[in-house]
């Protein structure tokens, strides 16, 4: 591909599309290492097998999925220009959004509340690694809430419509990919205690 062709509005275009996706492989890779940690720490003799993830992790997991779905019918109804059915579609990811935040603290809770802590002198190791993975998954999805709330408000100011919809579309990609990043996470930490 040819980047010095196209005029200067694609060329900003794919430049920004390009740093979105280096930031994503730079995010991918740092939560590689953190779950390869993990996969080489279990092999420790003080590694408990009998944790189990709470259950608003896996709830939790479902109300992101869901969020993913009306961000991508809130892209479809901009391409059909329905705003108001973009606009309920981009106020309910929001809210789902936050639900997903807000389960995971209520998991982080329920650790709490079976003694389980990401340290001290009662912590255990592979409960320390759910703590840090975890966390800083939510840090991607703050920042993806951030994302989020600037796409609603281009939305609202009426910056997105066919022929015009960057801004949501490189919302749309950060959001699945904290969305997918989830899954990945959820389920490896579900199946490799």
């Amino acid at each position: 591909m040819d980047l010095t062709k196209g005029t200067e509005p694609e060329k900003i275009k794919r430049s920004k599309k390009m740093m979105l996706w280096f930031a994503i492989v730079s995010m991918a890779m740092m939560f590689a290492g953190l779950t390869s940690a993990y996969v080489v720490s279990k092999n420790r003799p003080d590694w408990p097998e009998d944790v189990v993830l709470p259950s608003a992790f896996l709830w939790s997991t479902l109300f992101i999925v869901l969020s993913s779905v009306t961000f991508i019918l809130a892209k479809k109804a901009l391409l059909k220009s329905n705003r108001s059915l973009a606009s309920k579609m981009l106020i309910a990811t929001l809210i789902l959004g936050l639900v997903f935040v807000t389960l995971q603290f209520v998991g982080f809770q329920q650790f709490i509340n079976e003694g389980l802590f990401p340290a001290g002198s009662t912590s255990v190791i592979n409960v320390s690694f759910y703590y840090l993975i975890i966390f800083t998954h939510l840090v991607h999805v703050f920042a993806g809430i951030i994302v989020l709330l600037v796409v609603i408000y281009n939305h609202f100011k009426q910056r997105y419509y066919p022929g015009q919809m960057l801004g949501i579309e490189l919302g749309a990609t950060f959001w699945h990919f904290v969305d997918i990043l989830w899954i990945y996470l959820f389920l490896f930490l579900y199946f490799l205690r």
